[in-house]
């Protein structure tokens, strides 16, 4: 492999790893801000409770985090060397506000938080744990932000051989990256939103502290909905700014080789790029690709064709990743809804079936963060800037294939450790359950195998 492939390589797997921590994160912290609120409006001390023990669960995930976060901007000096001469000043811009604001915000509230108890009033607390969780998704406005420029650059001007910027609105407030924050946001809300659910189902099964774990899932399976209502709408919003700024993206996402007007979607597929065609189509709903596109069924949608070979991205790995994440996302909407209907109906602690589907639905949604991620960035391929700078344009002119292999060899290898001590913690702590808040041992509990 040359220094190209192992550069981009490393970028995936390190951006990829750091993206496990970052979902639950930003889905935890809302989800531990509402307990505290809810101790704080009521006086329910079994809401404090749920606030510390899920706050304990959530400093684990995003005291590792912050660490996988770290690594990823050196690699732009390192390995894309050619990339940050020509569009840094654009790009670190709000890389910048992300380090010296949100960053910043985050940390010191996080701070006030973790030391504050019996120190400040219980409302002044509460104010600190949504700073953190405003903190937290503030963070990732400018980091997406930042990478929407990639994907669909505006406000700049080629100067000298450089992108310079010429107008900061342009860039803070594109369509694209807003449309990109929400959508991968409330992908986070739904990953911390199916963690609790998931290790409360686990206790519910258990029969341990019950009062407490239903009052969690409750709690998560109306957040869940929410966000996956929300979902729909904001990725409704996403896919038409996929289609007017990148359409080779969006024929990728559906395989549409010809351009047609009234396109369809079909709800099976088969991508074959050797010979530039679809070997099988089956189930079309007609006109629903132009309506998805542009809200008209008879709007026209460019297919793959209208585009050089050499410009189009990897079809079948972005239309699969598409096709996945959607279908996760119906899923995810069905568990939500049941879950919700269930609490509500206190009818959850009977519903064994449905509690195990809940354990072993929690990674569903780390999936689906990583498909979504799959389909921005290589369906950006093989603009790392799209329409403006090439991929293999980018890559550091004095980095050997042996530097690069060697730092991945690193990376690997210490990620690796860090993905088996988060796990470790998580598992042990939420298996341990909140006997530490309550005060006392778990009960005995039944047993019930997964």
């Amino acid at each position: 492999m040359d220094a190209l492939l192992l550069a981009r390589l490393q970028f995936a797997i390190t951006a990829m790893f750091h993206f496990l921590f970052v979902p639950l994160t930003l889905g935890i912290s809302i989800i531990v801000a509402v307990m505290e609120t809810l101790y704080v409006k009521t006086g329910n001390v079994q809401y404090l409770k749920m606030t510390k023990f899920w706050g304990k669960l959530f400093l684990i995930n995003f005291a590792l985090g912050v660490v996988t976060g770290i690594t990823l901007e050196f690699q732009f000096g390192t390995n894309w060397a050619e990339y940050a001469r020509y569009v840094g000043d654009i790009f670190g811009a709000p890389l910048a506000i992300e380090a010296s604001v949100a960053f910043f915000l985050e940390s010191t509230f996080m701070g006030i938080w973790i030391f504050g108890w019996k120190r400040i009033s219980k409302k002044a607390h509460a104010v600190a744990v949504w700073m953190v969780a405003a903190g937290t998704s503030l963070s990732a406005l400018w980091i997406l932000t930042a990478n929407a420029w990639m994907q669909h650059p505006v406000g700049y001007v080629i100067n000298n051989g450089r992108a310079e910027l010429v107008d900061f609105a342009a860039v803070a407030l594109s369509g694209y990256a807003w449309s990109k924050f929400l959508h991968t946001v409330l992908g986070g809300y739904l990953v911390g939103a199916f963690f609790v659910m998931g290790v409360s189902a686990y206790h519910i099964l258990k029969n341990n502290f019950l009062d407490f774990f239903k009052k969690s899932f409750r709690i998560a399976a109306a957040f869940a909905l929410m966000s996956c209502l929300a979902e729909v709408a904001v990725g409704d919003w996403h896919a038409r700014e996929v289609a007017r700024t990148q359409p080779t993206k969006f024929a990728a996402m559906e395989t549409i080789w010809e351009t047609r007007q009234g396109a369809p979607i079909y709800i099976f597929a088969i991508p074959d790029e050797a010979t530039e065609r679809n070997t099988m189509e089956i189930l079309p709903v007609p006109n629903m690709l132009s309506i998805l596109a542009e809200h008209d069924p008879h709007a026209t949608v460019q297919g793959l064709k209208d585009f050089p070979v050499s410009e189009r991205p990897p079809v079948t790995l972005t239309f699969v990743s598409f096709r996945l994440m959607v279908g996760l996302t119906t899923l995810f909407i069905l568990l939500s809804v049941s879950g919700y209907v269930f609490s509500r109906k206190e009818t959850l602690e009977k519903k064994t079936w449905f509690l195990k589907i809940m354990v072993f639905s929690m990674p569903l949604p780390y999936l689906a963060c990583q498909l979504g991620w799959l389909v921005a960035e290589v369906g950006r391929q093989p603009w790392i800037v799209y329409g403006l700078m090439k991929t293999s344009d980018a890559v550091s002119k004095n980095i050997t294939a042996g530097q690069a292999a060697a730092s991945l060899a690193g990376f690997a290898i210490f990620y690796g450790l860090l993905a088996v001590a988060d796990i470790y913690l998580l598992v042990k702590f939420s298996k341990n359950g909140p006997a530490e808040e309550m005060g006392h041992s778990m009960p005995s509990g039944r047993t019930i195998p997964l």
